[in-house]
């Protein structure tokens, strides 16, 4: 009989301990590629998911809750700022584009911002890549009761080109918060991968003169969103000591996507404790296949004493305990991969229902090589010694 089919006859034999040791290496596989290679993805996904914007104005308070309400549409804005404000700013000489923004009404949860039409007509969310309309839609115009939504959005809510909707008050759906005005989409967006997908995008200034809004903030916005021009370095730092230096009304978050990984940064502790947790989880698999194997020599001395003696060689013995050890970690990584590909389309569904961002799983990245190759390289360390144990195992002795 072949190694392997001994082996893995063994491996059958002890199958209550082998599928548990599996299942931990599955585990500790799965939690190593999540912590590095799906935590890489969402820190790149999420900087990389800025609109095509270098900078965001706001009015003074966080640069981080100034980014997310203006580009992910996940929290709330700090306050308004003047429309004199955004006007000041579209005239930089370095500033290529500026388009303000409104918010603070939804539909059933998806957020309505208000925006200038060029912005959906002029400006590119990635290099290359603009809007596009699903056939049949078209853009609103500055004063219309219309709007264009997000294609996650329309899935989501069932609705297309035609449907009216009545706006209601805030950021957070109540029933008995409706408006009296009543929109009718009249485009649907093309998917992009980003925040926008999910968001319903109408006239800015439906969102200013809503009905139940201040009337004396009718010209006010919530933030101004800054492209600058190409070769403009020193642009964002002009600005920024105009704004957060020298001024004390407007904070000026910039670069926008370094906003973002400083949030990161800020929470690098938890990932740290991931960290730990895997590679503790790892040790522990490998510390299981150690015990068993070892356990199982000792059970199984006389088998190998009686392998020896059919003509065996002390080779072929090591290489069968070796094989075990080997197959339950291949088998573990190969689960793991599995559950990794799980967890992460669930947490990227999530991570999309909630801020737009689209996360990809299946991204290239080092960890998803490492991770599984490391394990099996546990498990061969950890059946090193069993298989030095059938090695030695003393044929006279054991057959008596």
């Amino acid at each position: 009989m072949k190694p392997i089919a001994i082996a893995y006859r063994g491996v059958r034999e002890r199958l209550v301990s082998s599928v548990i040791t599996i299942l931990a290496v599955a585990l500790a596989s799965s939690l190593l590629m999540l912590v590095w290679a799906f935590k890489k993805e969402a820190e790149e996904s999420f900087a990389g998911a800025t609109g095509g914007f270098d900078a965001v104005l706001g009015p003074r308070g966080s640069k981080l809750q100034i980014v997310l309400n203006a580009l992910y549409h996940i929290d709330e804005s700090p306050g308004l700022m003047r429309w004199e404000d955004y006007e000041r700013a579209s005239k930089f000489p370095a500033v290529e584009a500026a388009y303000p923004i409104a918010v603070g009404d939804n539909y059933r949860g998806y957020r309505l911002v208000g925006i200038l039409p060029e912005y959906l007509l002029n400006h590119e969310y990635a290099e290359g890549q603009g809007f596009e309309l699903e056939s049949g839609g078209r853009i609103f115009e500055s004063k219309a009761m219309d709007a264009v939504i997000g294609s996650f959005a329309a899935s989501k809510l069932g609705m297309g080109i035609g449907d009216t909707f009545h706006p209601y008050h805030g950021l957070i759906y109540n029933e008995n918060a409706k408006h009296e005005e009543i929109y009718t989409i009249s485009g649907v967006l093309k998917p992009t991968g980003t925040p926008a997908d999910k968001v319903i995008w109408i006239p800015i200034s439906g969102i200013q003169t809503m009905s139940g809004h201040n009337p004396a903030a009718a010209t006010d916005v919530s933030a101004a969103l800054l492209k600058f021009k190409q070769g403009a370095n020193m642009a964002g730092f002009q600005l920024d000591m105009l704004y957060n230096k020298q001024g004390d009304r407007l904070t000026l978050a910039w670069p926008a996507s370094r906003t973002i990984t400083q949030f990161f940064d800020k929470i690098s502790w938890f990932d740290k404790i991931l960290q730990a947790v895997a590679i503790l989880v790892a040790i522990i698999a490998g510390g299981s296949i150690l015990a068993i194997l070892y356990n199982t020599m000792n059970e199984r001395k006389r088998d190998t004493a009686v392998l020896r003696a059919l003509g065996a060689r002390k080779s072929t013995v090591f290489a069968i305990s070796l094989l075990e050890a080997v197959g339950m970690t291949l088998a573990g990584a190969i689960l793991g991969f599995g559950v990794y590909l799980v967890l992460g389309f669930g947490i990227g569904e999530v991570v999309r229902n909630e801020t737009g961002v689209v996360l990809d799983p299946l991204r290239g990245n080092a960890a998803m090589l490492w991770a599984p190759l490391g394990m099996v390289a546990i498990g061969v360390v950890a059946g090193i010694l069993p298989a030095i144990k059938a090695y030695r195992t003393e044929v006279a002795r054991n057959l008596s």
